[in-house]
């Protein structure tokens, strides 16, 4: 008897997951490989993230083409693709639309004049998810939300494919793009024992989350550009300061 009790309290234990996990909201986490999948876009076939190299890629997600938020997502980021360029990061954007949907849209964002200024050509693909494997794949379908149209979803990858940060916004909300190019920066700066402070800006002062011994003796030099302001709160000056 005690084993049947158990064996049922066990059913009731997994079924939440293995629902949410069929409903596309199996996540990639941090840290994990970028699951890879090949589909169409406006830029022909694409096999993320391998076709982009060893770059950063950013992977986002869109409710629905020619929504007024999502139209604005997408005009802020053709301007800034010069900037994604100096940083080697690529960028991808999908949505449960179809890849029509997507060339009719893509055209016609192509003649909005957004912020007094005129939009670039789009050259990031726009994928095809109409199937919604993708989406699933990236948990992008909030079904508390919608089972058929993304969140905003954002996925940072680094070059070697792993996520390195994941973000998510309701469809009521627009995503800071300014706040994603941080983030890369930050990433891009942040490796082997430094660190990043809140509401860092780039070209501000870096933490270090411990001292080499060549840090501790750099630190005693009148010129170093390491100093503590607590014992447990180390800064450095980026040297480009």
């Amino acid at each position: 008897m005690k084993k049947i009790v158990f064996l049922i309290a066990m059913l009731m234990i997994s079924m939440p997951l293995v629902w949410s996990q069929s409903q596309g909201s199996n996540i990639p986490l941090i840290g994990s490989q970028a699951p890879s999948f090949t589909a169409k876009s406006t830029n022909g076939t694409i096999t993320f993230p391998d076709d982009f190299g060893k770059s950063w890629k950013i992977l986002f997600s869109h409710p629905k083409d020619f929504t007024p938020v999502c139209s604005s997502e997408i005009l802020e980021l053709a301007n800034l693709q010069p900037e994604f360029d100096k940083m080697n990061v690529k960028v991808a954007v999908l949505s449960t639309d179809d890849l029509k949907q997507h060339e009719t849209w893509k055209a016609a964002l192509e003649e909005v004049n957004y912020k007094d200024r005129p939009t670039p050509p789009i050259k990031f693909p726009i994928i095809d998810d109409n199937d919604k494997s993708i989406s699933k794949m990236y948990g992008m379908l909030h079904s508390p939300t919608s089972t058929t149209e993304d969140v905003r979803g954002v996925f940072v990858i680094d070059p070697s494919n792993e996520v390195r940060a994941v973000f998510f916004y309701p469809h009521e909300v627009g995503r800071n793009m300014d706040e994603i190019v941080r983030t890369v920066e930050a990433l891009q700066i942040a490796k082997n024992n430094v660190v990043i402070p809140a509401n860092w800006e780039p070209g501000q002062d870096v933490m270090l989350s411990y001292l080499t011994d060549e840090q501790k003796n750099e630190m005693k030099l009148p010129t170093s550009n390491i100093y503590q302001i607590a014992w447990f709160m180390t800064m450095q000056k980026l040297k480009s300061n």
